[in-house]
């Protein structure tokens, strides 16, 4: 595996655009100006009766509103069909919307009975994208706090420190309340996360005096040091036996290497996605055995499970039957600077224990599918996959990757802030499904722009407009800086599960409340097996097209828009541009897809040219 996922040589050439031929020149008129229009997305295949939404109002009532969204899309004022929906329509949509938020708020108070924590605070989003007060039963936060207490109770130290930063993240933690965990992090020796808590409890939240009630030995242990010596005691090597693969008509071992850190002392490691898929990925037929080793070559192989994995972020949390002599804090939330000293512990090429020094280079390195990475210039190589990335101080700061094959001689880690999210569904759920809502978005100077709407998805349920802009998600205003909005977004949603209700303000004037639902392993993949290609060149390529002098069914288009910075934009095309399209190539095994094309560029005095454009499949830019 010399790479990010095991076969990033075959897919170097993506990002060099591929070399361009000179095919002829045609005098032919062209349009002076594109029209307004753009390709049209597929149509709804079924219409939504209200009877459909009687019955989901209580077996379902999340889907309810749900449906009332498409009904009134698909016969409400906006749209293109007969008129308006008669006063006793509106009438029996207003009792249903309200009768499913009825529904949403019992089962609520269900859970809240049952101590179901988890469940109230995912009830409390969705009665918050609805506007419907929560007052009298409790907030999210409060919810995620009891789910802390619980799983405090229960022995579960890393699920309740990892749900009581959550909570403080939504509402500052009382006195008492940072006391509990930060005694609790004390006995169990972690000494980062104790310092976490004593922070808020010196901040002043809550009673005065607790944290002048703190004795001196505490105090002292959570302000101490760890050393390097300590950390490497945390950090294991993983081994992944795939048996044996051909080569050249010769045996040869197929071994996955990289390693892993502790995060709980119950045996709770991570490492990265890519190092152990063979034990998950159901497209895997082979043998597959996972160990991990704690020494070098001569220390036993401890045999090892995968609890938990998320494929879009890199992550898997992995279980030894083995006690962690060091355990990593996860609740730091420290995010490094540019020029910041780190170091990189791991295995590379086997080598255990090894520690490697480096800066940080740059953040916000779009490389996965959510979210952002570090890009570092430590030594990372093979096997140090899955490594803890950890500053002067002892912060926890990223989880290293080993070098992606186009990316020669840089380095990267996933930011730990994205981990410590990332972490309590992989616990809960074994494989983390994400909350999806088929819109593929691009930063502009105007903010987060919808540029693409999947096919038979939430966003396309609700005919959301491509064109549009974000203006709130779940009622927040998302603000970041240049190049971190769409980052930004897919943090506010995050958090969130499948099938909860999400609002969306456009600034259209439109808002919309839609029922979420699993995100697909890699959502253009699944999204060009039911759309057409011309209109997926939009998503994968930041080419916006639009029919060519009226002939919609014609191969020829007209580019109505080229997104910056796109693929597209990279080669030279520009609006205006006349395009014939020769063929798409979808390949999915390998992550990335194929654009042939013939264009006249205006800029060239239209010399028409043949041109081959690669994509990544992986975009980071969907919601």
């Amino acid at each position: 595996m010399s790479g990010m996922y095991g076969n990033d040589k075959s897919l170097g050439f993506l990002w060099i655009l591929a070399a361009v031929s000179i095919s002829g020149m045609f005098l032919s008129c062209v349009s002076p100006a594109v029209k307004e229009e753009r390709l049209a997305p597929p149509k709804l295949n079924a219409e939504v009766r209200l009877e459909d939404i009687k019955r989901y109002v209580s077996e379902d009532p999340a889907q309810a509103i749900h449906l009332i969204g498409i009904y009134e899309a698909l016969y409400g004022p906006a749209s293109p069909r007969a008129g308006e929906p008669s006063p006793e329509t509106l009438e029996t949509l207003n009792v249903l919307k309200t009768s499913a938020g009825d529904h949403l708020k019992a089962s609520q108070e269900t859970a809240i009975r049952e101590k179901r924590w988890d469940d109230a605070a995912s009830l409390s989003r969705s009665l918050s994208s609805l506007g419907i007060s929560v007052e009298n039963t409790g907030n999210e936060p409060d919810f995620i706090l009891a789910y802390a207490k619980q799983q405090l109770a229960e022995g579960n130290d890393l699920g309740a420190f990892l749900s009581a930063v959550r909570a403080h993240s939504l509402q500052p933690l009382q006195g008492e309340e940072a006391l509990l965990f930060l005694e609790r992090a004390v006995a169990v020796k972690q000494r980062r996360t104790a310092a976490f808590f004593l922070a808020i409890l010196d901040q002043g939240y809550g009673a005065s005096n607790t944290a002048e009630g703190i004795s001196e030995e505490l105090r002292t242990y959570t302000q101490g040091q760890d050393t390097a010596a300590d950390m490497i005691k945390g950090v294991a090597t993983v081994l992944v036996d795939r048996g044996i693969r051909i080569e050249r008509g010769r045996g040869v071992p197929d071994k996955a290497l990289g390693s892993a850190f502790f995060v709980d002392a119950s045996g709770l490691l991570i490492t990265n996605y890519h190092v152990i898929s063979s034990e998950v990925d159901p497209a895997y037929e082979g043998y597959s055995r996972m160990y991990i080793r704690m020494g070098d070559a001569s220390s036993p192989r401890i045999p090892a499970k995968v609890i938990g994995w998320d494929k879009a972020m890199d992550l898997a949390l992995i279980k030894a039957d083995l006690k962690g002599d060091y355990v990593f804090s996860v609740v730091d939330r420290i995010i490094p600077q540019v020029g910041d000293t780190v170091y990189v512990i791991g295995s590379p090429v086997g080598l255990e224990k090894t520690v490697t020094s480096g800066i940080v280079s740059a953040l916000g390195r779009r490389l996965l599918q959510i979210g952002d990475v570090i890009q570092i210039d430590a030594a990372v190589n093979h096997g140090n996959s899955g490594g803890p990335v950890v500053d002067k101080e002892g912060h926890l700061v990223g989880i290293a990757f080993a070098g992606v094959e186009q990316y020669q001689g840089l380095n990267f880690a996933i930011p730990a802030e994205r981990l410590a999210a990332a972490l309590p569904t992989m616990m809960q759920e074994g494989k983390a499904e994400r909350p999806w809502l088929g819109l593929t978005v691009s930063e502009t100077a105007s903010g987060a722009e919808i540029i693409y709407v999947a096919p038979f998805t939430p966003g396309a349920d609700q005919q959301i407009k491509e064109g549009s802009f974000i203006k709130r998600i779940n009622d927040e205003t998302v603000s970041a800086p240049q190049g971190s909005l769409v980052p930004a977004l897919q943090d506010v949603l995050f958090p969130t599960r499948p099938g909860e209700l999400v609002s969306l303000e456009t600034t259209d004037g439109n808002r919309y409340i839609l029922k979420s639902v699993p995100r697909p392993d890699v959502p253009l993949a699944e999204a060009a097996k039911r759309d057409s290609r011309e209109r997926m060149t939009a998503p994968l390529f930041g080419l916006i097209l639009a029919p060519s002098l009226g002939r919609s069914f014609s191969s020829s288009y007209l580019v109505k828009r080229v997104i910056r910075g796109s693929i597209a934009d990279e080669a030279g095309l520009s609006a205006e541009d006349p395009v014939s399209i020769k063929g798409l190539r979808i390949h999915e095994d390998e992550g990335y897809a194929l654009l042939q094309i013939s264009v006249k560029k205006r800029r060239m005095g239209y010399l028409e040219t043949s041109m081959q454009l690669p994509a990544l499949l992986a975009s980071p830019d969907t919601l």
